[in-house]
């Protein structure tokens, strides 16, 4: 694929997987393998599908008070995350179809505004267009990195979790962000902890998220943008508790939004 405008160092760690790096070992999610199915449950779950290579140009307005969702998990227009991702795209690559959306997106930010009035379709078929650039790929890659993925892992292993707990945690940090409030991870953490310890502190893993999985059900069941669908809780990460795969070993089948997935 073409890299426009791209340095030789830019390609190099593009196609080395450099960007947003986190040392791998065999007991964590970041693992080829694991990361893989890590991707492929989060997509099966965001966008119905595994092919989650196909959703850097994903882009909706949902209606859910986030204005527009978009990329690979999501980045919204209303948070700060979709702002940080062209920030970042704009410092590897100046000018790009993106750059001229980045105050209009700082203001949206600052003000937690779901109005996409001044992006509209242009900002849309720009971001279908970027997504085409293998440097926004790298890009997205980096800001899922560093926003979900890693501080996940850290606070997962923190904890004293396995491979399955790790995923639980990034699927977390994914839908309801950092934060300490109670419908973010930080609050849905702190309501598990009143019911159970995580092994770092003595407890029991299988009891402990079964704890969190409880508490995040019962914040989601309270957002209406959810309709009440926790299904990527109780068919597929409960799933896989339940049957004691603390591990994530394959192969995995799981149903999600009325679709059934299989990793073999």
């Amino acid at each position: 694929m073409h890299l426009r405008s791209t340095s030789l160092l830019k390609a190099s760690l593009l196609a080395l997987g450099l960007f947003g790096a986190f040392a791998a070992h065999a007991d964590d999610l970041n693992t080829p393998a694991k990361r893989e199915i890590a991707m492929e449950l989060v997509s099966s779950a965001e966008n119905t599908t595994l092919n989650w290579r196909a959703e850097y140009g994903y882009i909706q307005n949902l209606e859910d008070g986030r204005g527009y969702t978009a990329g690979l998990v999501g980045f919204t227009s209303a948070e700060d995350d979709m702002l940080a991702l062209v920030q970042l795209y704009d410092s590897l690559e100046p000018g790009n179809v993106l750059s001229k959306y980045l105050p209009t997106l700082a203001d949206l930010s600052k003000r937690h505004s779901s109005s996409v009035k001044n992006l509209g379709n242009p900002f849309k078929q720009d971001w279908r267009t970027a997504a085409a650039d293998p440097v926004f790929q790298g890009a997205q890659d980096q800001a899922l990195n560093d926003i979900y993925f890693n501080p996940a892992l850290n606070q997962a292993k923190a904890d004293g979790l396995g491979i399955l707990g790790q995923f639980i945690y990034y699927d977390a940090y994914v839908m309801h962000g950092e934060g300490d409030d109670a419908h973010s991870f930080g609050g849905i953490r702190k309501a598990a902890l009143t019911n159970a310890l995580p092994p770092a502190q003595g407890g029991d893993e299988t009891a402990y998220l079964t704890a969190f999985l409880n508490a995040r059900e019962a914040i989601m069941l309270k957002e209406p943008d959810h309709k009440g669908n926790v299904d990527r809780i109780d068919t597929e990460q409960r799933l896989f508790l339940n049957a004691g795969n603390l591990n994530l070993d394959t192969p995995l089948d799981w149903t999600v939004n009325k679709g059934h997935f299989h990793i073999p």
